[in-house]
């Protein structure tokens, strides 16, 4: 945490002198106007030309100041954001709050793990871990959280993760850029939308139309300042008034062509920013390399072609101010003009846009979970296996507080199932959840919670906790079992982890029971590896016929000074406690 309270005092310096610097250009900026247009005043007075060369001078200074001014304001942006990151990184370490978008879009009830193992909304995984701040790196870290990936990429993103965790300063930059842009879902939309459109390229007649017409303007512009003849003048408001017509007939095409496309230059900006971040260091990790080589594009990097492509929505946008678009379209058909080259720019690079962009939601995916693994030096990238063994040493959850935080040790061997005993509140719950998050984590090739873990990466199947589904007409229990039915069907198709916590609640504790032993059964005979937690002490008995593949774990509760201690340890064996009815006895119920 030491290092963001620095960079966080670091970043407050830099962004008060930035902002001294940007005050006193925005008051130069000002007398630089004012200076001119008094010159101008003067000029007309008296008509001396050293008010002219003023004018100039004013005029010139302003420019200068103005893209001085441009450049700081982009400077200031930067350091605010860069400032609010490590803002944000202490007050999530410090527990006050977590300041990350939650990812709540992306829940699916239907999926087999996301809701039961709480992987988006509040306090979720993916609002803990989440560093990105485009639309497509949210979604690519949404879309890892919800599947498996194969081996060798697992291993790839450990080398990535790896080097990007030692590239604090880098990683910020880059996520400062993100923030920048203001992307939204909308904007990504937007450009893929604008990328799929069909768009015919102007006739061969048109683009000559576009071209002469501007040259006889121009030409005639000249005839009348070396000749002062009106009939220069005359031709030019014939053409100018053609010029018009010309775009007019295209007018719909470009509406078309730009719709709802208002400011969406400055994320497309944006968008240059970061890959040019992206093309410009040097990895050494084999992913990050693949990444980065896919930039180059017809001999030119991305971030060029992006940057060519802001220019382009910017210079359109002068159709939406009238009295631009007349001038300029009037004169020299310029949105015409910006239109054609709209078009060549989707001829030429459409097929690799998609492409860039999901390199810049790699990079953010890949740069949040280098945070959690920056954030969390005791976590450890788990060693792969194909045996269908999971071995966790001083497993957790990790979103619990590390300071208070209880780790156990467990152990899965092919085709071995648990049965988890122990009262409410001993950790029965918290337990599988740790167990699933972690799954899930060395899934997508992230450290897990862990002292050390040797893993087979398994699809992960949950039933913990499902909900009444009113729309839906559907109780809670037809709920599970429909989820239970989702498992076995799994199940058949490949082995996977499964985790399932206190099923059957809605029926009787005779049909529980037997419903319950039936499903441990079935789910051992599908080969499955995982556990079960249960209040039934008659499930764990089912030990007793396939000794080689159940075990029995639990979370014992102690009474210590007429209180319960939970000491949250798994133990072998099955639970003894009679908690409930300490409770129950001390709270004077019976």
């Amino acid at each position: 945490m030491d290092i963001y309270k620095i960079k966080k005092e670091e970043y407050s310096v830099q962004l008060n002198t930035i902002n001294k610097k940007y005050n006193t250009i925005s008051f130069f900026r000002l007398i630089a106007i004012v200076l001119f247009l008094v010159s101008i005043y003067y000029y007309l007075k008296t008509s001396a030309t050293i008010y002219v060369a003023s004018a100039i001078l004013f005029f010139v200074s302003f420019i200068v100041l103005m893209r001085i001014h441009s450049k700081l304001q982009f400077k200031k942006q930067v350091t605010q954001a860069l400032f609010a990151i490590n803002k944000d990184e202490i007050t999530y370490l410090e527990r006050e709050k977590i300041p990350f978008e939650n990812g709540i879009e992306f829940n699916d009830f239907q999926h087999p793990y996301a809701y039961d193992l709480d992987i988006f909304g509040e306090h979720s995984l993916f609002q803990n871990v989440n560093r990105t701040a485009t639309f497509i790196g949210k979604k690519t870290l949404a879309t890892k959280l919800l599947k498996i990936s194969s081996n060798e990429e697992i291993i790839q993103n450990h080398e990535a993760i790896k080097e990007l965790t030692e590239k604090l300063d880098w990683r910020q930059e880059f996520l400062a850029f993100a923030k920048v842009s203001n992307d939204s879902q909308s904007n990504y939309q937007t450009l893929l939308k604008w990328s799929l459109f069909n768009s015919a390229p102007l006739s061969k007649f048109t683009v000559f139309i576009s071209y002469f017409l501007p040259v006889i303007f121009l030409l005639n512009i000249i005839g009348y300042i070396v000749t002062s003849n009106v009939t220069f003048a005359s031709i030019l408001s014939y053409l100018f008034v053609i010029n018009l017509v010309v775009l007019g007939v295209f007018t719909k095409r470009i509406q078309l062509e730009v719709a709802n496309s208002s400011n969406i230059d400055k994320t497309i900006g944006q968008y240059s920013l970061l890959l040019k971040k992206i093309e410009e260091e040097a990895f050494t990790s084999q992913k990050l390399i693949s990444l980065q080589q896919k930039l180059t594009f017809k001999k030119e990097n991305a971030s060029v072609h992006f940057k060519q492509l802001s220019s382009l929505f910017s210079n359109m946008d002068t159709i939406g101010n009238l009295i631009t678009a007349i001038l300029f379209n009037g004169t020299f058909l310029f949105n015409l003009h910006v239109f054609k080259s709209l078009v060549q720019w989707k001829t030429d690079h459409a097929e690799a846009l998609e492409d860039w962009l999901e390199i810049i939601g790699e990079f953010e995916m890949l740069n949040s979970l280098a945070n959690l693994s920056y954030n969390n030096p005791d976590f450890v990238y788990p060693t792969l296996n194909t045996n269908f063994e999971i071995d966790f040493t001083d497993l957790s959850h990790p979103l619990l507080n590390q300071t208070t935080r209880i780790g156990n040790d467990v152990r899965f061997y092919p085709q071995s199932f648990m049965i988890l005993t122990g009262s409410n509140m001993s950790g029965k719950s918290t337990f599988l959840r740790s167990l699933g998050i972690n799954m899930v984590l060395t899934g997508m090739g992230s450290v897990v919670c862990a002292k050390q873990a040797n893993v087979h990466p398994l699809p992960v199947l949950v039933s913990m906790r499902l909900s009444d589904s009113l729309s839906d007409s559907e109780s809670y229990f037809f709920a599970e079992i429909k989820r239970l039915k989702q498992i076995m069907d799994q199940l058949e198709k490949q082995p996977a982890f499964v985790l399932l916590d206190e099923i059957l609640r809605g029926t009787n504790s005779d049909d529980k029971r037997n419903g319950t032993i039936e499903v441990v059964k079935k789910v051992i005979a599908q080969k499955a590896i995982g556990a079960i937690a249960t209040h039934d002490i008659e499930v764990c008995l089912t030990t007793n016929d396939y000794p080689d593949l159940l075990t029995n774990k639990c979370f014992e509760v102690e009474i210590i000074n007429n209180d319960l201690h939970f000491d949250y340890k798994l133990r072998d064996g099955i639970c003894k406690n009679r908690s409930a009815t300490f409770l129950m006895k001390k709270m004077g119920v019976i």
